[in-house]
C-alpha cells in the first residue's frame, strides 16, 4: 500500500527546495478549486465576494512559482437567479483567473452549470470541450466532466441535483481509449469525487476507477467538491481532495496549492493557507 506523507498543513511558502535545483526535472501545476464567486452575501461558511481577494493572493504566489499551467477544479462561480446575472459573475471572476496564467484549464463543477448550460459556461471561458486530455512535460493530463444526471442528461437550467453526479458511457469509453493511446504517466482532474460513495461521490465511480486502474498509467486524481482536505490511496492511485477557496471570511481561510511532479512519478503538493501539503510516492504506473 502506498502512503502519503503529510507535510506542514499551513505552509506559508513552497516546500520544494529540491525543485529549485532540479528545474527541468520537475513539472509544476497551480491548483485552485471551489471559488464559488458571486456578488452576494455570505451563506454559512461561504463568503462569495471574498473570493476575489483570495484569488489575488494565489495569483501572486503562482507568479513567483511559475507553474507550467493552472487548473481550477470546478465551481468557479455560484448559482444565480438568472442567466444574465450568472454570466456577469462568470465574466468577473474569469477576468482574474485568465490574468493568472495563459495556459489554464477549467473543470466543470455542479454550480458552474446550475443555471447556465455547459455551452454557455464553456463559451464564457472560451473553451470548446468539457472533458479532454493534453500533454505537458512528459506527462498526460485528463480533465473529466461528472456533471451528468443518472439518465445521461447534462446539467443545466436547474435540471439536476448535486448528489446525482455521473460520468456517462460515452465519456468512459473516451477515457479508456485515451489512456490506451497515451504513452506517458497520467494525472486526472475532476470536480466530484471518484474515491467515495455517498453524496459527494460520482455514482458510477467504481466503474471509472477500474478504467484508471486497468490503464496502468494513472498516478493520481485531484478533486474538489466537498471543500475539505482529504486523501486516500486506492489500488495504487492517489486520490487527493483540495480545500475550497470560498470557505471563510479572510484570506487566511483560503486554500490553493502547487503541484510538483518529478520524472520518477513522485508528487509533492505544497498547500497554502488552509490547504494541506502532501508528499506522494510514485504509483504503480510509474514503476
Amino acid at each position: 500500500m502506498l502512503a502519503a506523507t503529510a507535510l506542514d498543513p499551513f505552509a506559508p511558502a513552497p516546500l520544494f527546495g529540491a525543485a529549485e535545483s532540479s528545474g527541468a526535472d520537475m513539472l509544476r501545476v497551480g491548483l485552485i478549486t471551489d471559488l464559488h464567486y458571486a456578488d452576494k452575501l455570505p451563506a454559512g461558511t461561504r463568503y462569495y465576494r471574498e473570493t476575489l481577494g483570495k484569488l489575488e493572493e494565489a495569483a501572486r504566489q503562482f507568479t513567483a512559482d511559475k507553474p507550467t499551467f493552472v487548473v481550477e477544479l470546478g465551481d468557479l462561480i455560484d448559482a444565480a437567479d438568472s442567466v444574465e446575472i450568472e454570466q456577469r459573475w462568470l465574466d468577473r471572476i474569469d477576468r482574474e483567473f485568465a490574468a493568472m496564467a495563459p495556459d489554464r484549464h477549467y473543470v466543470l463543477g455542479n454550480h458552474c452549470v446550475d443555471m447556465l448550460t455547459k455551452e454557455e459556461f464553456l463559451g464564457g471561458v472560451e473553451r470548446e470541450q468539457s472533458y479532454y486530455a493534453f500533454e505537458r512535460g512528459g506527462f498526460h493530463f485528463i480533465l473529466l466532466d461528472a456533471c451528468f444526471r443518472g439518465d445521461g442528461q447534462p446539467y443545466g437550467r436547474r435540471n439536476s441535483h448535486w448528489t446525482d453526479a455521473n460520468i456517462p458511457p460515452a465519456e468512459i469509453e473516451w477515457l479508456a481509449a485515451d489512456l490506451k493511446a497515451a504513452d506517458t504517466p497520467a494525472i486526472v482532474f475532476v470536480h466530484q469525487r471518484l474515491d467515495v460513495s455517498g453524496d459527494y461521490g460520482v455514482k458510477n465511480a467504481p466503474e471509472v476507477r477500474r478504467v484508471l486502474e486497468d490503464s496502468g498509467r494513472v498516478l493520481a486524481v485531484f478533486q474538489g467538491h466537498s471543500h475539505e482536505n482529504d486523501y486516500r490511496e486506492i489500488n495504487g492511485i492517489h486520490y487527493t481532495v483540495l480545500r475550497a477557496m470560498v470557505e471563510g471570511p479572510t484570506v487566511g481561510d483560503s486554500g490553493y496549492s502547487l503541484l510538483s511532479i518529478a520524472r520518477d512519478g513522485s508528487i509533492e503538493l505544497t498547500g497554502f493557507r488552509q490547504q494541506r501539503s502532501y508528499r506522494l510516492p510514485p504509483g504503480k504506473s510509474a514503476r
